[in-house]
């Protein structure tokens, strides 16, 4: 009996060590289920009334901005970022040092289910990354084409 004891003992120091590791990690995992559905009028580009263009992203508990791209003109940007993870908080910048020319409007947190708009100028044609940098390891980063 008593070496089926030490036995057990062994295989619990061995499993609860590592049971509690697999519960750290502060919900950066992915949430089962189905996804969250699109908002409307996401990635759509459309030109404001007071001539502003406007485009909406959204991001959610997987990781990703829909779309993970969009295109402008030259000119004044107002972009929105909906949040409709349920348990993951987002930010949203442009990737700094990786565009044509610096973009220096962020939104510094998003937290489930919020809604936050930002204003800014582009007017170098080019490519400009902008990621989650809180998730940029896990692939949520996209791009915003500023078309010549």
């Amino acid at each position: 009996m008593r070496r089926g004891t030490s036995k057990a003992a062994a295989v619990a120091a061995t499993v609860l060590p590592i049971a509690l590791l697999a519960g750290c990690g502060g919900g950066d995992a992915p949430v089962s289920g189905a996804a969250p559905s699109t908002v409307a009028g996401v990635g759509t580009v459309t030109v404001a009334p007071d001539g502003v263009q406007e485009v909406t992203l959204q991001t959610q508990d997987d990781y990703v901005f829909t779309p993970d791209h969009f295109s402008v003109a030259p000119g004044k940007v107002r972009l929105t970022v909906v949040n409709v993870a349920t348990q993951a908080t987002h930010n949203f910048d442009f990737t700094p040092d990786a565009g044509p020319a610096p973009i220096d409007a962020s939104i510094p947190l998003l937290a489930p289910g919020e809604r936050k708009t930002i204003d800014f100028d582009v007017e170098t044609a080019g490519d400009y990354p902008f990621q989650c940098s809180f998730h940029v390891q896990l692939g949520q980063v996209g791009t915003m084409t500023v078309r010549s």
